[in-house]
């Protein structure tokens, strides 16, 4: 029995219960070997009792204890104890998707997508080590506070499922596979169903089938199709839709076959949401039965009547057509008798007919490759070239108000909206130094996206001649203008006719003067655009709009990391990218992002000799008395009782800049007589003894 306050395997401290379910309930602990908190799931007294039940769930739980991913609740031990069977596992602090769905009413597709995502990322990291989980819905995800997906209840499914267990203690029915409902087996494919009908779930804020009764909620399952999520939700993307009803197909063999395949429709589903991209394959469409059409049965008249008019002449020839086996094919037999025929019935003026036929063939062959040569080299000319080649539609983008900001201002500013930056500097009196005096093109004109935007800023004197670094490389570039006095600001750009890592254009112009110190923009090239993508700005975003960002943009979402940062806004959000904004990529170049933990915060020590508190008239040297010393915070540092001083007293990383010392110690009075001199009566006063108490506030070292 699992009482608050006890101690499991000699380590993890039961503080609460944090929650129960259908086999076990679930403890917060904390592990003191490690000095973190963790999560206790323990099984309930029945399934304790069941020894077949125990060995299988011991053997999945540990297998699922090898598990390590981020969008996976991590199961650190499995441990038994005095007939207590547990789990112990990372703690997680957040909602269910359950709970999250019900309190949205329903998510955006965008969000469904993202949570999906990163959920059969998790699914496949078990999937491809031979975990199954079965037992995939909203109440076996969690959404952490900060914004991470994780999947839970990994191993306890497939032992409560070999021992059929009923389906009010597994789970919810509402989102079984159809072969698990009929008790049959269940493979991988039997998650990529259940999430399909999350997924159904997180779009519409209901769930598919529903009953009266959980065998009525299965057989809807197994006999009727999935409705459409666009019926409840309109505005639902036609890729989206197909992708859900896909993973909730009636055969296995008709879903997704594995997550990886999920993951890559899902990411795509982001990109080009309205594209019907997702293609359901049907393994019985080659062996289905057919209507015959007309033309099929005029054919098959033809045959009939071509092997009745042919039937005399080959019995007559039957022992020069080979024979064959009882079991060889019908359809051979009668492809060599025909052969033979055509054989025998040689016609030398048809042969006449294939010679000139095929004569015909090769001059209109001849002639159509001498065409594409000329066509190649010139000769021939059927239209302008723009008329062959199909314009693409460029993104525009309308130009924003520079004058009068700092350059470097405008410069950050343009390349958020798509546009490059040059500069050209020019004396000015009336302006202050680095102020932008106009620009090359009018604000709120449209304009293409990467264009060009050339900036006049405001110098004070002629200043410094730039140099040429057009053609060189990046390196070579930097250290030349940099050796000038120059600062460097390198922009990535695709261009196919200047290798990667070469120096495009720069700006200022060479030849033209600008101010020591001030910033020349190199454009580099980073080669031909064909497979490039532009990084999105994602600083300041959560981790999940920040993947799905980045998804859609044809990227990918590397190692994610957290860090402390010194902006608060930035707190639990992303505060770096390992590719800036705006730079150009290969797509699918995995991006890596640090979410901020909050500023960083200043710690302290305390190391000092506590001397007597002599404040007191009445303390005296010798009595026993209680030193505490207590931070702001209320952390306690110190608590002894001494009869000497000073005290010695040496903490570290303290996390307030001051405290207080409290001295407590006992004075005890002597009874005393006294006599009034003038009336000579006797006064006697009783002893006594007071607790009393000395405060000296103290301040901390920073460490």
């Amino acid at each position: 029995m699992i009482k608050i306050g006890m101690m499991i395997g000699d380590r993890y401290e039961i503080l609460e219960k944090i929650g129960t379910g259908g086999m076990s309930d679930v403890y917060k602990a904390k592990d003191h070997k490690l000095n973190r908190f963790v999560a206790v799931k323990v099984l309930k007294q029945e399934f304790s009792e069941n020894a077949n039940f125990v060995s299988k769930f011991r053997v999945e739980a540990q297998a699922a204890a090898g598990l390590m991913h981020p969008n996976i609740v991590n199961v650190y031990d499995v441990g038994e104890e005095q007939d207590i069977y547990y789990i112990v596992m990372e703690l997680v602090e957040g909602i269910t998707l359950k709970k999250y769905i019900e309190k949205k009413a329903r998510l955006s597709v965008k969000e469904a997508i993202s949570i999906a995502i990163q959920v059969s990322m998790g699914i496949e990291s078990a999937h491809n080590n031979h975990i199954i989980h079965r037992d995939i819905k909203p109440q076996n995800i969690i959404i952490s506070k900060e914004g991470k997906v994780k999947v839970t209840d990994f191993g306890i499914a497939k032992a409560a499922t070999s021992n059929t267990i009923t389906s009010n203690v597994m789970g919810s029915v509402h989102y079984t596979s159809p072969e698990q409902a009929r008790g049959g087996y269940s493979d991988e494919k039997s998650d990529i169903y259940s999430l399909g009908i999350t997924m159904f779930e997180m779009l519409t804020g209901r769930v598919p089938f529903n009953g009266e009764t959980t065998v009525a909620i299965a057989i809807k399952h197994i006999q009727e199709e999935l409705p459409s999520p666009r019926d409840y939700v309109p505005e639902i993307p036609i890729s989206v839709e197909h992708i859900v009803c896909k993973c909730c197909q009636k055969s296995p063999d008709r879903r997704y076959q594995s997550m990886a395949e999920l993951i890559v429709d899902l990411k795509q589903s982001l990109i080009n949401p309205d594209e019907d991209f997702v293609k359901v394959i049907d393994p019985d469409e080659e062996a289905s039965t057919r209507m015959i059409t007309d033309r099929d049965m005029v054919q098959i008249k033809r045959q009939s009547d071509s092997r009745d008019s042919m039937e005399e002449a080959m019995r007559l020839r039957k022992s020069r057509v080979r024979t064959y086996e009882e079991e060889d094919d019908e359809e051979e037999d009668e492809y060599y008798e025909d052969w033979d025929d055509e054989e025998e019935d040689y016609d030398p003026r048809m042969e006449k007919v294939t010679t000139i036929l095929a004569v015909v063939a090769a001059l209109l062959i001849g002639g159509i490759l001498i065409f594409f040569v000329g066509k190649t080299l010139g000769v021939f000319q059927l239209g302008t070239e723009e008329a062959d080649t199909p314009q693409e539609s460029v993104e525009q983008v309308e130009m924003i108000r520079v004058v009068g900001m700092d350059v470097d201002e405008a410069k950050r500013a343009l390349l958020g909206i798509g546009l490059t930056p040059e500069i050209q500097y020019e004396v000015s009196t009336s302006s202050e130094v680095g102020t932008v005096l106009r620009a090359s093109i009018q604000e709120g004109i449209m304009v293409d996206k990467d264009s060009n935007v050339v900036l006049t800023v405001a110098q004070e004197t002629e200043g410094i001649t730039v140099p040429s670094v057009t053609g060189k490389s990046q390196a070579e570039a930097t250290s030349i203008l940099e050796k000038e006095g120059f600062v460097v600001n390198a922009v990535e750009s695709n261009d196919a006719s200047v290798e990667s890592g070469y120096v495009i254009s720069q700006s200022p112009e060479a030849q033209t003067t600008a101010p020591e110190g001030s910033s020349i923009i190199i454009r580099v090239s980073q080669g031909s655009d064909e497979n490039k993508v532009r990084v999105p700005n994602v600083i300041g975003m959560t981790e999940m709009d920040a993947t799905a960002l980045l998804t859609e943009n044809g990227l990918e979402v590397g190692t994610v990391t957290e860090e402390q940062n010194d902006d608060p806004a930035l707190t639990d959000k992303v505060c770096y990218q390992s590719y800036s904004m705006g730079s150009y990529v290969e797509k699918g170049t995995t991006v890596d992002l640090r979410i901020s933990m909050g500023p960083s915060q200043a710690t302290y020590r305390y190391s000092e000799s506590i001397a007597a508190p002599t404040e007191d008239a009445e303390y005296q040297s010798g009595m026993l008395v209680t030193v505490i010393v207590t931070a702001a915070d209320g952390t306690q540092l110190l608590n002894t009782q001494t009869t000497s001083f000073p005290v010695a007293a040496n903490y570290t990383g303290i996390k307030s800049p001051n405290g207080v010392v409290t001295f407590n110690f006992t004075v005890v009075r002597q009874e005393t007589t006294t006599t009034d001199p003038e009336t000579g009566e006797t006064v006697t006063i009783p002893g006594s003894s007071e607790t009393k108490t000395v405060h000296r506030p103290v301040n901390f070292v920073e460490e």
